[in-house]
Order: C-alpha cells, then structure tokens, then sequence
C-alpha cells in the first residue's frame, strides 16, 4: 500500500522562511515513516509475531540495552534523547516482565546500572528478527546499490539531525546555567535531583 494513502494529503505545507521544496519532502516523508512506525496496530503484530509481551514504549529501551553494556538510567536516557522518568518507568515495567534486572554500578557502590537478562536479550532479538524481515519484505524491489545509498544518506542524516539537537540543547543548558548563576544558589543540588530520584523509583 502506498505511504501517501495512509495519511490524508491536506493543504501544501507553507514556511515563512527559505525552506527548500526537497527539505519540506523529506520532512513529510519522515512523518509518515513515524505513523507507519508507531501505529499501535504494526506494534501488535510485532508483539505477536516475535511472541514478546512489551509495552510499545519500552521497545526503545529493550533494543538499547540489547545494543550496549549496562547503563545509568541517566546515561540510557540521554541516549534516547528522553526524560530520566520515561525510562524509569519503562525500565520498572521491564524488571517486572523479567526482561532487565538492576546490576552493581562498577564506578559507585550507591548507584546501579540496568541490563538485560538472558530472557531479555532473547527478546530483543526476536523484536529485531521481525523488524528486520518486515523492512526487507518492503525494500524488495529495491537494487542493492539503492539500498546501500538509501542506508548511508540515511545514516548522514541521523548524526546531522543528533549534532543539531545537541547543539540545541548545549545552547539551552549554558543560557540556563548562565541565568542560574545570576540568581541565588539555593538550587545548585537540582541538576543531578532528578538523575537521583528517577535511580531511587527502580529500587
């Protein structure tokens, strides 16, 4: 089925500034991947399929650890580019479903990191078995030579699109830290509260 009948076509798109015709393209492409990707329906199937039994939410987190050592809820959050109580709460549902467990902090005997069990690890790579036999069923017509393009523009453009939000948000903390520092030090504990707090709900 094509991606342009998923989603109504509506009024063309228009920008106050310069934005080229190829950018807003690429844009609305990116969109309709994300609707494809996070219907609730596509990840039923997937659940089924892989006889997984995960909230759509907490895949991020599955596939991350599967991808990495153990990490700080911290350090897993910042990689996702969320907020430490997303992952939290994910994380608590994972420990749960026997998926993750809590491991000693090698670096800091107060602290843990979390990584996933041998049940987890299985089901994560069931998750990216279906995934993987999905998106080469879609890509079938395609040339090798189109995907290996496809895959290295693909690639370009994620590490531009994280270069950019962390140079935004670089921007964001040194304003902060600078009016911050202007006010009263009555809240220079806050910045690693939250990192804290959010360590404390998994316990």
């Amino acid at each position: 089925m094509s991606l342009h009948r998923l989603l109504p076509a509506g009024p063309a798109a228009e920008t106050d500034g310069p934005v080229p015709a190829d950018v807003i393209e690429i844009e609305r492409a990116l969109t309709r991947i994300a609707y494809l990707l996070n219907r609730s329906r596509r990840h039923g199937q997937v659940k089924a399929e892989a006889d997984v039994e995960v909230d759509r939410a907490a895949v991020p987190v599955l596939r991350l650890l599967s991808d990495s050592e153990p990490l700080r809820l911290g350090e897993a959050a910042g990689r996702l580019g969320v907020e430490p109580s997303h992952v939290t709460r994910q994380v608590q549902r994972l420990v749960r479903a026997g998926y993750v467990e809590r491991l000693p902090d090698p670096d800091d005997h107060r602290a843990f990191r979390v990584g996933l069990t041998p049940r987890g690890r299985a089901a994560a790579d069931r998750i990216r078995r279906v995934g993987l036999q999905r998106m080469h069923e879609a890509l079938a017509a395609w040339s090798p030579d189109q995907r290996e393009r496809l895959a290295v523009l693909f690639n370009r453009m994620v590490d531009d699109f994280l270069a950019h939000a962390e140079h935004g948000r670089t921007a964001c903390c040194d304003a902060s830290d600078s009016a911050s520092d202007s006010g009263s030090d009555g809240g220079s504990d806050g910045g690693s509260g939250g990192a804290k707090a959010a360590e404390g709900d998994v316990r």
